[in-house]
């Protein structure tokens, strides 16, 4: 296990397979995001970006009490016009920082999942909750609207369901996360990890190159014409064969194959 320099409000920590976990520490007991936390995790990513070990992210808080249940409102309260577009600005380069990791990064969800944790999590590519998860974006209860990458919503979740979380401010359970496409899986509270782990270990199992490749191209994808994207793609296809990693993993399913038939 290597383990990168410690921040305050950050732990980072890579094991064998290439699956790295970001841990969000003293941030509370729902793992708020205030500004040094915000910083710790930007400066934590910009580490593990550098790591080309580096198969898989796993994002989690320190409590299991929540993923992140919101920005810190106390620091909110006492913003001003040009204070608040900082802030926000803060947030915004983190849930850039994970959604544009070169490696696929999933979310640990264990309990709530609120506002700029929502957005957090909507930045990552995978998200995994337990049963116990509630998911919502309360902004408007405070004064403020949801922002940043609450403009992924609507390609997720479609028009009407973003509209009712994003004006009504309501929770959503597990269940509805997961029948809405907001959750990819769901897991009993004892087994979340095992969850997380088993899909980080399948991740990690990939060539890594090639994932690197495609989440590039999902990236690419978002604002791509169809026509262009599907172009682009060719190409991205051809420099996947100088990697090696077609030839390794396609001879090692063809021995696999002739293994089954003898």
């Amino acid at each position: 296990m290597q383990n990168f320099d410690s921040l305050p409000h950050a732990r980072a920590a890579l094991d064998g397979d290439g699956i790295a976990t970001l841990t969000i520490a003293q941030a509370g007991a729902l793992n708020i995001l205030g500004t040094p936390v915000i910083q710790d995790l930007r400066r934590a990513l910009a580490a593990l970006r550098e790591a080309p070990a580096v198969r898989a992210l796993v994002v989690r808080g320190e409590s299991d009490r929540a993923f992140v249940a919101g920005a810190d409102i106390a620091e909110m309260a006492a913003l001003d016009e040009e204070s608040a577009r900082a802030f926000i600005s803060g947030l915004r380069g983190l849930c850039d920082d994970v959604r544009l990791f070169p490696a696929p990064v999933i979310a640990r969800i264990p309990g709530w999942c609120l506002g700029g944790g929502l957005e957090f999590a909507l930045a990552c590519d995978l998200r995994v909750c337990s049963e116990n998860a509630q998911f919502g974006m309360p902004e408007v209860k405070v004064g403020i609207p949801s922002v940043i990458h609450a403009a992924l919503m609507p390609r997720l979740i479609g028009a009407a369901n973003s509209a009712w979380m994003l004006l009504t401010g309501e929770l959503i359970d597990a269940r509805r996360a997961r029948e809405w496409g907001l959750v990819h899986e769901v897991a009993r509270p004892e087994a979340l990890d095992g969850a997380v782990q088993g899909l980080a270990s399948r991740l990690a199992a990939c060539g890594p190159a090639a994932m690197r490749q495609q989440k590039t191209l999902l990236r690419r994808w978002e604002s791509l014409p169809v026509d262009e994207a599907i172009d682009d793609s060719v190409a991205e296809f051809g420099k996947a064969f100088n990697t090696g990693e077609p030839q390794k993993f396609m001879q090692e399913f063809l021995a696999r194959k002739r293994a089954a038939r003898s």
